[in-house]
């Protein structure tokens, strides 16, 4: 299938391990001009060199993407040496889990800049952006925005509740947005994964457990048999809608939250 993604500009947050790097590698693949963005050097160099040996150039950039100046300077910066963001796939931050009794204002807060922000901030600069190249040139194919969230926000946990509270946020802010900015032509969706075989999801494995008793294996495997699907998602199946979200394939899809966790959850 013909995605029309070829030279399209695609700026990824996270874009250094994970569901961001599956990204990173699937729209390379299909001949995008890719841009990821990491605040950990290591993770952004670790992530350059493999793609480079796997035939992809992309351009890096580090930033914190916790301080609003910081995605206006990295989307000025994608956007001189690479070209205008057509594509923006939000995929930087974590929430910390909680204890309930434990949250407090600070944690609340925290939580909030680690997950919620470093996805409003590069958005809101894209989007301006898109709107500007709207006018000027009539609307015709402005850009498109892929926000991958989560499932905490439609599922309540009592150790993800402010971790969930942001992904809601991130939601409502998705649709709003995309009601509004349709009138340009610019579609703005979401991809809500379960749990996905990445580092993070290892670690949760190992604590697991520890906790029981078991080996990291057998942790997965009843992990993995609770899920109707019987195992985890791949980052590359989430990075596969992320790719026809963003692509012309998708070109009236908008304001769509898409559940990516295997009917974990039987939601309308």
């Amino acid at each position: 299938m013909e995605l029309g993604l070829k030279n399209k500009v695609v700026l990824i947050t996270g874009g250094s391990k994970g569901i961001g790097f599956a990204c990173a590698r699937a729209f390379a693949q299909e001949g995008a001009k890719v841009a990821i963005v990491s605040r950990d050097p290591a993770n952004l160099a670790r992530a350059y060199e493999q793609l480079k040996e796997e035939g992809f150039h992309v351009h890096r950039t580090r930033a914190d993407l916790h301080e609003p100046h910081s995605a206006a300077d990295i989307v000025e910066e994608v956007s001189t040496a690479v070209g205008p963001i057509d594509v923006l796939i939000n995929s930087a931050g974590a929430a910390r889990r909680y204890d309930p009794e434990t949250l407090d204002a600070d944690a609340f807060r925290a939580t909030m800049e680690a997950k919620y922000f470093p996805y409003i901030y590069p958005q809101q600069e894209v989007l301006r952006r898109m709107a500007e190249r709207a006018k000027a040139n009539g609307g015709a194919e402005p850009g498109t925005i892929v926000n991958i969230i989560g499932m905490g926000g439609k599922i309540a946990s009592d150790i993800h509740i402010a971790g969930g509270a942001a992904n809601a946020a991130l939601m409502l802010a998705t649709v709003g947005l995309a009601h509004y900015y349709a009138r340009y032509g610019i579609r703005i969706n979401a991809i809500n994964p379960g749990a996905t075989l990445t580092e993070r999801v290892e670690e949760a494995v190992r604590l697991e457990a520890a906790q029981q008793g078991i080996g990291n294996e057998e942790a997965l495997a009843r992990g993995q048999a609770k899920t109707p699907l019987g195992r985890y998602a791949k980052p590359e199946e989430i990075a596969d809608v992320a790719l026809f979200l963003a692509s012309r394939r998708a070109s009236y899809v908008t304001g769509a939250i898409i559940p990516m966790d295997g009917a974990n959850a039987p939601l309308i």
